[in-house]
């Protein structure tokens, strides 16, 4: 399969990608689009002429399905593309929701699951998961996702909910050819995921200094430029038809790699495995009916 190359690049702002692009009468929903790389999505979606929705947390818990049913069952309204741009990022220690996920696979990839399949979706509707290069570290461990036989490992977490999200795409992809479904790393970007990080943390990845100021250190983006992919999947007629692909901080498509430990380019043979990607919707999907039944 060739890889797709756009014409856009790591500094290539989202206004950019939609310049020219006319989106009056589209519905575009965002979670996390109160704020940083979220914002900086639905402010050029809207500026575009699309109608975009925002919810807050406290009107979509991505962590709470019954919250996320409460959303879409309030929600009388197709819509036309959804960003999945909300998340967690190594939680320092291990917590579980209601359901009994461990929270960082439940907001990332599990709320983000109950939403997509609940809502009322156009016939071409385009769906975007935001993931991370940290999918490249490790994939899901079906035989304990929730770390309750395994010591819990905030980075180990995160990697498996990142790499969840790309199956998500591929799963969504081979379910609903009418639609389409990427997945996209935005870069490293200041906002507020990084709210768990230590300061020791944030300094060994050049993010912080010695006075606890924030440093944009080579490779960091603004939130305009990390929005950048988002759109570009959600919006940009060039990527329209396109599903199931994962696309890189570069804004193109990015080649299959067997993925480890070290830091490297690319998407994880594990993160777009599609055996993997129907267990993992398979147990979204128990996850789900078990929580309706028990309302």
């Amino acid at each position: 399969m060739t890889l797709i190359h756009t014409p856009f690049g790591p500094r290539t702002t989202a206004a950019e990608v939609l310049a020219g692009v006319d989106l009056t009468g589209r519905r575009m929903l965002i979670t996390g689009g109160g704020s940083g790389l979220g914002r900086a999505a639905a402010d050029a979606l809207r500026d575009a002429g699309a109608e975009v929705l925002a919810p807050t947390r406290l009107e979509l818990d991505l962590a709470d399905l019954d919250a996320v049913r409460s959303y879409v069952e309030g929600l009388d309204t197709t819509v036309d593309a959804v960003i999945a741009n909300a998340g967690v990022m190594a939680v320092p220690e291990r917590r579980t929701t209601a359901a009994g996920w461990e929270v960082q696979l439940a907001t990332n990839f599990l709320g983000h699951f109950a939403l997509i399949t609940g809502l009322r979706l156009s016939d071409d509707a385009r769906i975007v998961l935001v993931s991370s290069g940290a999918q490249l570290r490790g994939g899901v461990d079906f035989d304990d996702p929730h770390f309750e036989r395994r010591p819990y490992d905030p980075w180990v977490a995160y990697s498996q909910s990142k790499a969840a999200e790309v199956l998500l795409a591929v799963a969504l992809s081979r379910r609903d050819p009418g639609r389409t479904a990427n997945a996209v790393n935005p870069g490293r970007i200041h906002t507020n995921l990084q709210r768990h990080l230590p300061p020791a943390t944030m300094r060994a990845m050049g993010a912080m200094d010695d006075d606890g100021n924030l440093l944009h250190a080579d490779g960091f983006k603004t939130p305009e430029q990390g929005a950048a992919g988002e759109v570009m999947l959600a919006a940009s007629p060039l990527l329209r038809g396109v599903t199931g692909r994962y696309f890189d901080e570069d804004n193109q498509e990015a080649a299959v790699v067997a993925g480890g430990p070290e830091p490297a380019l690319g998407v994880a043979r594990w993160s777009v495995d599609p055996d993997a990607a129907d267990r993992l919707w398979e147990l979204a999907e128990a996850a789900v009916r078990k929580q309706s039944a028990a309302r």
